[in-house]
């Protein structure tokens, strides 16, 4: 089953409708503006069941279909990153410092035209709950809309998201079930000593040559302290030191993320580098402040719902393929551990990376997007 005739129709008004939100990027919960974009168009779809302010400024809608029935959650994340453009288009963002670089505008996008579809025709039982998140890029808005009630409140009995893949191919979706996406977590390391001249050192208590120390010590946890068969990555991502040349400062910092599946290896690495690092300062003669704070969790999906979402990805898209697990993180991992569900990659072709300044969504996946979340309705709440 291909893209929906009705939604290539409007593949147009798609496009206007990405483009312009690619123009106004907003980033974590001060989606004010794309807010307010999204409830103008369900209004125009004759949407009347419109929630806003959950989360600050994330929107649920309500579509009714035709005769009694469960509740589907369709969940699309609407804010920007705080990365400078470099793409050229004739698009390009207009708020300096920030832009669509992981492809929001296309999320959102998809699911107003899934929305606008749905609203038209409303050829299923039951309801949908359309999901309009901010914050998912910092801030995790998933956990502040399900805290604020959203599954219970609108009965939801599952949920479903998809995520533009530049590099995939071209409308081949990509997906699994069980563990996708890796927990996130951040540590930041204050190392304070005593400064002083840089030429006379032995009146110093130097924390560069212990932050220096470690860093390289930390890299041996995934090398010695993990079993072959688990994953995780721990990059030290920032280091910040100094003033001048001829000067050792009195304190220094960085900062690092771990990516983990299992929450027996997180618990693992986070006391591994207490250890480590309250060790290194004991034996340098620095004082150490270790500030590690759990993420996002790993992003689950189920069984069940995962071979069904596949099953109908076949039938829209080019194709669906059982991928690998994914270092990436995704706050829509804890809509996952409130309500079975599924997501999915959407290849979107060749193209820079998600979050790299020439990063652009491909307007044509748009269509093929939005027939995925309507087939996924229209099938799993089939007219009885």
């Amino acid at each position: 089953m291909p893209v929906i005739n009705r939604i290539a129709d409007y593949a147009d008004d798609l496009t206007a409708w990405r483009q312009h939100l690619h123009q106004n990027p907003e980033t974590r919960f001060d989606c004010h503006e794309t807010a307010a974009f999204v409830v103008a168009r369900l209004r125009e779809f004759g949407i009347t069941e419109i929630h806003e302010g959950i989360a600050q400024t994330g929107v649920v809608a309500i579509i009714e279909g035709q005769g009694d029935g469960p509740t589907i959650g369709l969940r699309a994340d609407m804010d920007a990153l705080p990365i400078t453009e470099e793409t050229g288009a004739a698009y390009a963002s207009v708020v300096p410092g920030k832009m669509h670089a992981c492809g929001h505008d296309g999320h959102t996008t998809m699911l107003l035209g899934a929305a606008r579809y749905l609203a038209e025709t409303r050829n299923f039982s039951g309801r949908v709950a359309l999901i309009f998140q901010p914050a998912e890029e910092w801030g995790g808005g998933a956990k502040v809309m399900l805290d604020e009630g959203i599954m219970d409140r609108f009965g939801i009995g599952q949920v479903y998201g998809i995520h533009n893949a530049p590099g995939l191919p071209f409308g081949e979706f990509h997906g699994r079930a069980g563990p996708l996406m890796a927990a996130a977590d951040t540590m930041t390391v204050t190392v304070t000593g005593r400064g002083g001249h840089g030429a006379r050192p032995e009146e110093c208590v130097d924390p560069v040559t212990a932050i220096v120390a470690m860093v390289g010590a930390l890299q041996t946890i995934a090398s010695r302290n993990r079993k072959g068969t688990d994953s995780l990555v721990l990059s030290v991502t920032q280091m910040h030191t100094g003033s001048a040349d001829n000067i050792i400062p009195e304190t220094g910092w960085f900062s690092a993320t771990i990516r983990t599946f299992d929450k027996a290896v997180q618990d693992m690495v986070e006391a591994r580098c207490h250890e480590i690092l309250n060790g290194i300062a004991a034996a340098m003669g620095v004082r150490v402040e270790v500030n590690y704070e759990r993420g996002y969790p790993a992003t689950v999906n189920h069984p069940d719902e995962t071979d069904f979402a596949m099953r109908v990805a076949q039938e829209v898209g080019s194709g669906a393929v059982e991928c690998a697990i994914e270092m990436g993180a995704e706050d829509f991992s804890y809509m996952l551990e409130e309500r079975p569900g599924a997501y999915l990659f959407l290849g979107q072709g060749e193209g820079a990376g998600l979050h790299h300044p020439k990063y652009d969504f491909n307007d044509a996946v748009a269509p093929i997007g939005a027939s995925f979340f309507v087939r996924l309705v229209e099938k799993a709440q089939a007219r009885v």
